[in-house]
């Protein structure tokens, strides 16, 4: 399970001209699952996520998690975080989950994030989306289940 997390002041998800997802203050969360990742992987990156002291403190330094702030999650299921560059100019996906199977995972995903108390809206699986942020920072992390970074 692969995420890019960003540190945003506001977010929003459209699918067809309708906003379907969007918060202020928090963490713009892309989710791309892998071929052979379980509900041990969703477990690890939802606590992960969530425990992510990269919110500024009093003195300004990266010292708390988007739940002390009063942030909210904005979830984006994205596939291609899977891609596979090395070879030729097309990416390949084979590394990416079969879409039944993505999407139970990214469910589970959402579903622990929510478990921990944490507002989380959500973009729409396999639906062609227009992902609007700010980025505060910029803070950007690539984190991956495997790598355990």
């Amino acid at each position: 399970m692969r995420v890019v997390v960003q540190r945003v002041s506001r977010a929003s998800v459209t699918v067809a001209d309708e906003v379907v997802g969007q918060i202020g203050t928090g963490l713009l969360v892309l989710l791309g699952v892998a071929e052979g990742d379980t509900q041990q992987d969703v477990n690890w990156m939802a606590r992960k996520v969530i425990g992510l002291r990269v919110f500024p403190d009093d003195e300004g330094k990266m010292n708390l998690d988007v739940g002390e702030v009063g942030g909210a999650i904005l979830a984006v299921s994205q596939f291609t975080l899977l891609g596979d560059c090395l070879k030729g100019r097309r990416p390949s996906f084979v590394k990416a989950a079969p879409p039944d199977e993505a999407r139970s995972l990214y469910g589970s995903f959402v579903a622990e994030l929510r478990g921990q108390g944490m507002s989380v809206q959500e973009g729409r699986f396999q639906q062609h989306m227009d992902v609007e942020l700010v980025n505060d920072g910029p803070v950007t992390l690539l984190i991956d289940s495997r790598r355990g970074t």
